[in-house]
């Protein structure tokens, strides 16, 4: 995590430092953030994503009201 956060959040710059691959970095900070507690917010907020644009594909919303749903997502 120290690496991370030192390489300015860049996943390639924490490949070159480790020598490591990039599925190992992901997968790395993806068990930091579900020890975290916060893997499982991702995973949510992906299947939340998800279902605005399925309600989008069925005509129960209008465009705008799924762009209005999924920049909520973000704040």
């Amino acid at each position: 995590m120290r690496v991370f956060l030192a390489a300015r959040g860049s996943i390639k710059e924490v490949e070159r430092q480790l020598g490591i691959s990039y599925p190992t970095v992901k997968s790395r900070l993806e068990a930091i953030l579900n020890k975290l507690g916060l893997g499982s917010l991702q995973a949510e907020a992906k299947a939340r994503r998800l279902e605005i644009v399925e309600q989008l594909e069925r005509g129960e919303i209008t465009a705008q009201e799924a762009v209005a749903l999924l920049k909520g997502l973000e704040a």
